[in-house]
């Protein structure tokens, strides 16, 4: 018996319009896929490496488990390392962060506005407490 699912491999410029497909499994090297647009898909267990994500925008998804690492310019020591590149600030409006770790990471210059920091630590220092101590201090009046 044939087996259900067959391999196509592409090798040609061309735009691809799927629809109702199952590509679990698939794999993408080294192509040029700027302006895709994904809705009501699942990509969960999918793994991004050495891309651009330059103004990439990720609306409405549940990113629970997710991994982000290594992340950024590349750095000092990579070949493609340019000392004079500054990153784009990333945005993060509406998100639910709650639980999640941030380790190893440069946060300088980040503003953190409007949000639920309850239980929010840095270095095991509750941000909340600090804030507290820092308004009812009359030098900062």
């Amino acid at each position: 018996m044939e087996d259900a699912l067959k391999t196509e491999v592409i090798e040609d410029v061309r735009k691809l319009f799927v629809r109702y497909a199952d590509i679990s499994g698939s794999q993408f090297i080294c192509n040029r896929a700027e302006g895709l647009y994904f809705e009501n898909v699942s990509l969960a267990g999918s793994k991004i490496t050495d891309a651009n994500l330059s103004d990439l925008e990720i609306d409405g998804a549940q990113i629970g488990g997710a991994y982000f690492h290594n992340i950024g310019m590349p750095p000092e020591g990579h070949p493609k390392h340019d000392s004079s590149s500054k990153q784009k600030p990333a945005k993060f409006e509406n998100c639910d962060l709650n639980n999640s770790t941030i380790t190893n990471c440069d946060l300088s210059h980040v503003e953190i506005n409007d949000c639920n920091i309850s239980g929010l630590k840095i270095n095991g220092i509750l941000v909340e407490a600090l804030l507290q101590k820092y308004n009812n201090d009359p030098a900062n009046s």
